[in-house]
């Protein structure tokens, strides 16, 4: 069936009718672990070190699961603008399966992270702390992949706002949680790094019960029949998910494990390097989530374009994303560069006996950050709307080659051969993401141009 070309306002309208409450929401969960961070923060920098980088590991983690199950959102949005209600529920279904059986391994992993920290050579108070932090989170790794499961169903509806007000929720009682867990009070003995964990966890628990019962009880969601049939295992399908979702879990991994090796090697270089890292990627990252909402907005349309057989389309609605990400993020560079300090009392306090050096050590970190972060956004909208169109091996090879090659690589050479420690690691990071970002909206341009005779 021949589809109208829609106006630059219809589709803006569209875009952003699921991109900003996918933005809000991704920046709410953002905070919620911007908070943990905080509120242990004050116990001491080697607090915010292990809640930092036992948060990044397991973080890390449950990103490559959710990076694989979005591939749920791209077959179930492609169904959508095909008109194929039972496969869209079907692809839901099948995708609750698929995230049991990954969850449950992923769990058992995160609870003895804590071995991955010794053999790395990591701080041993560090250690100590993140340890009894990782066993409270464990629980966490279920309820966060069924969420985000619910998550691609909806946002292919277009219908996130119920995202947007379970996760500014989140944050609230995460926060109060937290403090109530770490520090004790009206009746409960203080459970230090454990409970900043344990609370992160029960609140994963809260965002899933809610938005699954959302779910149930509206109509127009219920019209798919994701509850109305058996949940019966349909292995070509499966398959199915798994055979797309393994390159995008490995681009995922190459692109969160960026951050991850980043994490491990300022660790290495000492507790204080890891501290200052920590604070730069808690703020890295609320440009990035904001991005991520449009990125996820990015695919959603690409794939709904796919669906109708129209890559002109997908090609114009790539772009546009595309576009949109460069200017959000770009808009907030100067915000690392003229107000570091104000970031880094966030995190720690300055009577802190380690507070001099971290100080300057993340605003060197924050003024590298602010050079690269428009990259960081570029290429997660990029991959993503490669992804909408099914295309994720290519992309696969381009993050091995920007992320870890140049990103990792160029990076530990500069950190430990050059002797630069941290800066070299982020001026690597810098690198391989700009890099990469050229690299993948280069393939999304040759991927979707027009075919002449």
């Amino acid at each position: 069936m021949y589809q109208v070309k829609s106006s630059l306002k219809d589709e803006l309208t569209q875009f952003f009718v699921i991109a900003v409450p996918l933005s809000a929401a991704y920046l709410a969960e953002f905070a919620m672990f911007l908070t943990t961070k905080m509120v242990v923060g004050k116990l001491g920098y080697h607090s915010l070190a292990a809640v930092g980088i036992a948060g990044n590991l397991s973080f890390e983690i449950l990103v490559v699961l959710m990076g694989l199950l979005s591939v749920v959102g791209v077959l179930a949005a492609q169904a959508f603008g095909a008109g194929k209600k039972k496969e869209l529920g079907n692809s839901v279904r099948q995708g609750f399966i698929v995230a049991t059986g990954l969850g449950v391994p992923a769990m058992l992993l995160i609870w003895n992270l804590d071995l991955a920290l010794i053999v790395t050579d990591q701080d041993t108070k560090v250690v100590e702390l993140a340890r009894g932090y990782l066993i409270g989170l464990s629980g966490a790794v279920l309820p966060v992949l069924w969420f985000a499961i619910l998550r691609n169903f909806v946002a292919v509806l277009s219908q996130t706002v119920s995202i947007l007000v379970i996760s500014i929720t989140a944050v609230g009682l995460n926060y109060l949680l937290t403090l109530w867990f770490v520090y004790g009070g009206f009746g409960l003995v203080p459970m230090g790094l454990f409970g900043a964990g344990l609370a992160t966890t029960l609140v994963s628990w809260f965002m899933f019960f809610a938005l699954l019962a959302h779910v149930y009880r509206k109509t127009l969601f219920r019209n798919y029949g994701i509850f109305r049939s058996k949940w019966q295992l349909h292995w070509p399908l499966c398959r199915e998910i798994l055979w797309l979702g393994l390159p995008v879990a490995g681009l995922t991994f190459l692109e969160a494990g960026l951050f991850m090796a980043t994490s491990i090697l300022s660790g290495v270089i000492g507790a204080k390097t890891l501290a200052a890292s920590e604070i730069t990627v808690a703020w890295i990252g609320i440009p990035f989530v904001i991005a991520l909402g449009l990125a996820e907005a990015t695919m959603i349309r690409v794939a709904h374009a796919i669906g109708r057989n129209s890559l002109p389309d997908a090609r114009r609605i790539g772009f546009l994303g595309m576009t949109l990400v460069i200017g959000i993020t770009a808009s907030m560079v100067a915000v690392p560069l003229l107000f570091a300090e104000q970031i880094i009392l966030i995190f720690i306090s300055p009577d802190d006996p380690g507070y001099d050096r971290v100080s300057t050590l993340a605003t060197q970190f924050l003024a590298i950050g602010a050079l690269f972060m428009v990259f960081d956004a570029l290429q997660a909208a990029a991959a993503r709307a490669l992804r909408g169109m099914k295309d994720n091996l290519i992309p696969l090879w381009i993050a091995g080659f920007g992320y870890w090659i140049l990103g990792i690589g160029g990076g530990s050479i500069l950190a430990f051969y050059y002797e630069l420690d941290g800066v070299g690691l982020w001026w690597g990071l810098a690198a391989g993401l700009a890099v990469a970002a050229c690299l993948l909206t280069l393939r999304f341009h040759r991927f979707t141009r027009p075919v002449t005779a």
